[in-house]
């Protein structure tokens, strides 16, 4: 679906597992920006504690995921590297293979953009994308947001996906999706202590997570894939 030229929309996350609500996300995506969107998952992600699965197996889950989702893509580059997976580094990586005209913007939620400021050189991640925001309806991103952050994202609010064009980097979009019920916090959860969990995730993704025991009693599954 991307041309050259257009914008280029990198989602990341651990993905652990990939569940419903990342791909509505995605999803909306695709279709406000009219643009592929690259999933992304971590190898190691340096914000948080180790997933739960190991990286074959979340990014087999996304595999499953998107496969007959048009313009949905996952994108493996973050685990090819030794280093952790620090986003400036991948946006580094991004802008020498697509050069310094191309827009970019990185898909985050409302959450991952509120804790910017604990990011690495996370000021200078504006000079290399803009920010697509998912948005919580009832929850403004810009009424909340921490001091370190209010004043660099003052005067980036973009009102359309074409001010996303229109240059490389350092706008803020926000996206408004249907919110969908879960987190893979509580999908995890639920997996461990048996509960209901399978309408959470696609059909493929519940039938990888039996196959390989994955999160069950709260581990990390049958070892590497």
């Amino acid at each position: 679906m991307t041309m050259p030229g257009q914008l280029r929309v990198f989602y990341g996350g651990t993905f652990d597992p990939v569940h419903n609500g990342h791909l509505a996300i995605a999803r909306c995506a695709r279709d406000v920006l009219a643009t592929d969107v690259r999933l992304m998952p971590a190898a190691d992600p340096p914000h948080r504690a180790p997933p739960g699965a190991g990286v074959a197996h979340r990014a087999t889950m996304l595999d499953l995921a998107v496969t007959g989702e048009p313009g949905l893509l996952v994108d493996r580059r973050e685990l090819e590297r030794s280093s952790p997976s620090w986003t400036i580094d991948t946006l580094r990586e991004v802008r020498a293979g697509l050069g310094d005209a191309t827009p970019v913007a990185l898909l985050v939620g409302a959450d991952s953009m509120r804790d910017l400021p604990q990011w690495k050189d996370w000021r200078d991640l504006f000079t290399l994308a803009h920010f697509v925001v998912a948005e919580r309806r009832g929850s403004p991103l810009d009424a909340n947001l921490p001091a370190a952050l209010e004043g660099v994202v003052a005067g980036r609010w973009a009102d359309a996906p074409d001010d996303l064009r229109a240059a490389p980097a350092g706008r803020i979009l926000r996206l408004r999706q249907p919110l969908q019920a879960g987190s893979a916090t509580e999908l995890r959860q639920r997996i461990a202590r048996g509960r209901p969990w399978r309408h959470l995730v696609p059909d493929s993704v519940a039938a990888y997570i039996d196959r390989h025991r994955l999160y069950a009693d709260g581990d990390a599954g049958s070892g590497p894939l």
